[in-house]
């Protein structure tokens, strides 16, 4: 009997049988994300050194995922600070940004950016009750999280975390979305 087991065909992307990069990126484009910004208060190294920093990033990878308990899910790439950060620290923060707060998504989506320092400079903040992590001002919701679990799905971690407080600051505008590419306003 001759043999009938498929074989794999390498795309241009080096993945065998399925899609390539580029289409995998196109397809995805296609599905609007709200985006949020990911916050949590790296300590300092040690009690005689600098006090510790504010660390922020931009995702729209972020999602609910149980009401009871409540916990929600961010991706992050493998190997990023906050995914380093999030590995060592179990408190961090989400802040649901607005229409108005494209420039804060932008800031802290920058590849090649400004220490974290001077990004939160100018953007008005409250620190969390419950994880000490930046709540911005004026999002339209704010979590506080503390990591239940963390999943290796290929190039980036799972982290889900089990939310600890959720405050609806601001019921003005609209949320900021992510489609084709771009930030957006719904309507």
């Amino acid at each position: 009997m001759p043999n009938t087991a498929p074989t794999a065909t390498v795309v241009p992307s080096g993945h065998p049988e399925g899609v390539s990069n580029d289409e995998f990126r196109a397809a995805m484009s296609r599905l609007a994300a709200g985006v949020v910004l990911v916050t949590a208060f790296e300590p300092p190294l040690d009690a005689d050194g600098p006090k510790g920093e504010d660390v922020g990033m931009t995702a729209t990878s972020f999602m609910s995922v149980s009401l009871d308990p409540p916990l929600v899910l961010v991706s992050l790439r493998e190997g990023s600070r906050m995914d380093d950060l999030l590995d060592e620290q179990p408190l961090w923060a989400v802040s649901v940004l607005t229409e108005s707060q494209r420039h804060i998504a932008g800031r802290f989506a920058m590849k090649g950016r400004l220490s974290d320092r001077l990004l939160f400079e100018d953007i008005p903040y409250v620190r969390g009750s419950a994880t000490g992590a930046a709540l911005v001002g004026g999002a339209l919701a704010t979590l506080e999280c503390r990591t239940e679990q963390r999943v290796t799905a290929g190039d980036h971690t799972l982290v889900i975390g089990r939310v600890l407080t959720a405050h609806v600051p601001s019921a003005d505008g609209g949320p900021l979305t992510y489609f084709r590419g771009r930030y957006r306003q719904l309507g």
